[in-house]
């Protein structure tokens, strides 16, 4: 069960990224942090989860594990869900809702075993279950261990607050952020995208720069649980590590709507003073004044063979651009096929494990400077 002077914290993170998350956490000062499979696990209280919350960039969500147990049959786990010290962590006049997971158990059937769940918070406690509820319960059952965790996120963490205009097919902010990361991006050198979309390799590199906490413009589920202290959250979130960066950070687009989507996002976020965007093509593309830094860019990815085959141009007009205007400058590229980043020609480095992204993989190619 939860002990009142620390209990596990679960910080999600798409399954390649837990390294990338893990230093960030660490960067982040968090004690003994460590990764298993989908996300990094660490020991704390409530104020842990609540900076986890409020800090960590690369993170999907944050759980509060609150109990674990055996079990072997319903029955087993309708009893041992009432002695879950539900009081210290839900109000009884906030609904909250349980998912369940059953994976290599006796138990298999997650309906059942949420219902056992909803059952216990219910009787237990007298707090409505709804299908709707902020406060979410998450039960997973495996290999007969039954975790019981609250998710104090509420909505995921990419939803940082302020960005409404997004393109067809945005990349999340939380893998931005690991991937410029792991490009090696620190927030002291420019930034430059030359397919820039709605801007979030942009907004990122400009909120890291200028030390801006990434749910500085949101709510949390957190602040509905028993265990949260209003004032200690506001003092929390009034500390202002914020600076002006050294930098400035380019987008660049072909579409003019992408362009002033970008701009308003920045705006929103309370970066466009070193931000800029413009609308240009590929062969445009040229490196901003100043010194050399990251060019990040998420190309197409082409879901279908001949639409693969009618990027190569694309991706080949890009490399050549890369390769003769941006000596100096180490380059990032996301690529669903292998083929087409190679169509590049640029000299990348052993490639970053694929990640899901949209229901496809993707991969992060990395290269040193350029010469």
């Amino acid at each position: 069960m939860m002990r009142d002077t620390g209990f596990e914290i679960f910080l999600t993170a798409l399954p390649g990224l837990e390294e990338a998350l893990l230093a960030e956490v660490r960067g982040k000062g968090f004690r003994r942090p460590r990764t298993v499979p989908g996300g990094v696990v660490l020991e704390g209280g409530w104020p842990e989860v609540w900076r986890a919350n409020l800090w960590i960039r690369g993170a999907g969500r944050v759980l509060a594990r609150i109990a674990r147990f055996r079990v072997e049959h319903l029955a087993q786990l309708d009893g041992r869900a009432r002695h879950v010290p539900w009081a210290s962590v839900l109000r009884p006049n906030i609904p909250v809702r349980v998912e369940a997971s059953c994976s290599r158990s006796r138990i298999y059937h997650s309906g059942a075993a949420a219902e056992r769940i909803e059952r216990a918070i219910r009787e237990t406690l007298g707090t409505h279950i709804a299908d709707d509820a902020e406060v979410s319960i998450r039960v997973r059952i495996e290999n007969d261990i039954c975790t019981i965790s609250l998710d104090t996120s509420g909505e995921l963490l990419h939803r940082r607050g302020h960005k409404q205009a997004v393109n067809a097919a945005p990349m999340r902010e939380t893998m931005a952020a690991l991937f410029l990361r792991q490009c090696g991006f620190e927030g002291n050198e420019p930034v430059f995208d030359p397919m820039c979309g709605s801007g979030t390799f942009i907004l990122e590199a400009a909120e890291i720069a200028a030390r801006l906490n990434p749910g500085r413009d949101r709510r949390f589920a957190f602040e509905q649980l028993a265990t949260f202290e209003a004032d200690a959250w506001a003092k929390m979130r009034a500390v202002n590590p914020a600076r002006t960066p050294e930098f400035r950070f380019h987008g660049r687009d072909r579409d003019a709507g992408a362009i002033a989507m970008s701009a308003a996002n920045a705006e929103r976020a309370g970066v466009a003073a070193f931000t800029e965007f413009q609308r240009s093509t590929i062969s445009e593309a040229a490196p901003p004044p100043g010194p050399a830094g990251l060019v990040i860019v998420n190309p197409p990815y082409g879901n279908r063979l001949s639409d693969k085959k009618q990027l190569l141009p694309l991706y080949q007009a890009l490399g050549q651009v890369l390769l003769t205007r941006f000596s100096g400058w180490r380059v990032g590229l996301v690529a669903a096929e292998p083929r087409l980043a190679q169509a590049t020609r640029l000299p990348f480095l052993p490639a970053s494990p694929p990640v899901p992204h949209g229901g496809i993989r993707v991969t992060l190619h990395r290269t040193a400077p350029l010469p």
